[in-house]
């Protein structure tokens, strides 16, 4: 069988939808269409655009198809979703949009029957980032729903079904924060019992399973040949991840870059994860559970930066650094290892210029996410994927910070999309050879490394 080399990859992000064509020759993607994630206000409650987002992504791939000539198609999605099917395939409630804070109102009916971190590697969240609790609450709320659910599939599997009418979950989605996962075990937590779910759960596959070929109806819609192969899907943090569980030896770390930012530890120290602070077991590819810590980053990025110029002067960077300019957590105080703090700046905010606010945003962003790599137990290198591996003050002070070098791909935008396209050479029996991208490598600087301890010695007094 022919290897495939040009990948079609549904990446759904919680604030952007992509459709992408991988290269898997040069690993890089050479051709994306996107559009907003879009979220629906009701009734019956904030949901997912899915009809809007399947229409986008049929005529994304009918267009990149006829530029590129696609050989074969995975998906890759954010976490803490799941969609809930009836019988005749189609959706039994619409897909609940984890941001909305309904489940918060029977947080304590839900805490009652949630299982313990030991049990799920799952810290209590709020809103609906336990999936968890996005179902009780449905199952609560709407009293005939349980009688119409049929199958619950995991986000980047629905997907998956849409293509190929087959239907599947998998574990890197079900490892993300569900509570519906024992990641130690291996298998499904006592919640999908006590939820009364057991029996209603897509077949698990592995992310790298063959899912199935492109229904007749999609190949006609879009132009795709009948026939094509459609691999299982992943999540996206652990999409990016993949690819170095596939060419990197332990130990090292991800820093999975986006809305969220996702810290991933592979073989480092024995830590006691702590889930008070955003600290979590994820689940990989291959299964394997993956010490992790989770902050909206991009999110505090967006809310800071408020639109303004995101470029700085050398001259701005250094008064940051001698001024001690510094912005403190918790700019989003709903995640991350500071939540439930309030945000300040060490000075006046309205005193700074653009480029002062954005050094010392992209300095605090950094400062967090060593503070997430410790507590995870890191060692060895770093790697930065996605926007803020394009952050050059981001990445400096991460390295001071840490005391361990940086490195990214060069002329890496997203490591999601390449991560879930090389799922297809699992697909075809092709095992994939250690491959790296061209790296860039920052060294900590010893200039750095006195802020970020002052920062450190101040939020830790506060």
């Amino acid at each position: 069988m022919t290897a495939p080399r040009h990948v079609g990859v549904i990446d759904i992000g919680k604030t952007n939808v992509k459709v992408a064509v991988v290269d898997l020759e040069s690993r890089s993607e050479i051709g994306v269409l996107k559009r907003p994630n879009r979220v629906l206000p009701g009734p019956p409650y904030p949901h997912y655009d899915i009809e809007g987002h399947w229409r986008f992504i049929c005529d994304a791939l009918g267009q990149l198809h006829r530029q590129h000539r696609i050989d074969a198609l995975s998906v890759t999605t954010h976490g803490a979703s799941t969609v809930l099917l009836d019988d005749a395939g189609n959706l039994a409630t619409p897909m609940l949009d984890y941001e909305f804070d309904g489940p918060d109102s029977l947080a304590a009916e839900y805490d009652v029957i949630r299982p313990d971190f030991s049990e799920t590697g799952s810290p209590r969240l709020a809103m609906g980032l336990n999936v968890g609790a996005q179902l009780f609450w449905l199952l609560k709320t709407c009293p005939d729903l349980p009688d119409r659910i049929s199958t619950v599939l995991t986000y980047p599997q629905y997907w998956g079904y849409r293509l190929t009418g087959v239907l599947a979950s998998e574990v890197t989605s079900f490892g993300c924060h569900t509570d519906l996962w024992a990641p130690w075990q291996g298998g499904f937590s006592s919640l999908v019992e006590r939820l009364g779910l057991k029996d209603r759960m897509a077949p698990l596959k592995r992310a790298g399973d063959s899912l199935g070929t492109v229904l007749p109806e999609v190949a006609e819609r879009t132009g795709l040949p009948e026939g094509l192969p459609v691999a299982c899907g992943i999540h996206d943090s652990n999409a990016s991840l993949y690819p170095h569980l596939l060419s990197r030896p332990a130990p090292f770390s991800v820093v999975s870059t986006g809305t969220w930012v996702i810290i991933m530890t592979i073989g480092g120290k024995n830590v006691a994860l702590d889930p008070a602070r955003d600290t979590l077991i994820n689940v990989d590819a291959f299964g394997n559970p993956v010490s992790s810590a989770k902050f909206m980053g991009g999110r505090e990025f967006d809310i800071i930066s408020k639109g303004r110029n995101t470029t700085c002067s050398e001259t701005e960077i250094s008064n940051v650094l001698e001024k001690r300019i510094m912005l403190f957590p918790a700019v989003d105080p709903r995640s991350g290892p500071f939540q439930g703090r309030k945000h300040s700046w060490s000075v006046a905010e309205s005193g700074l210029s653009d480029g002062e606010r954005y050094a010392a945003l992209s300095f605090y962003l950094a400062l967090v996410t060593s503070e997430c790599l410790i507590m995870t137990g890191a060692a060895g290198p770093i790697v930065v994927e996605g926007p803020f591996a394009r952050n050059r003050l981001f990445l400096e002070m991460l390295a001071a910070a840490t005391g361990r070098p940086v490195t990214t791909a060069e002329g890496s935008l997203t490591g999601t999309s390449v991560g879930a396209a090389l799922l297809v050479s699992r697909v075809h029996h092709h095992n994939e050879p250690a491959w790296h991208a061209p790296e860039r490598c920052i060294h900590p600087d010893p200039k750095l490394k006195a802020y970020a301890t002052a920062w450190l010695e101040r939020v830790q007094a506060s």
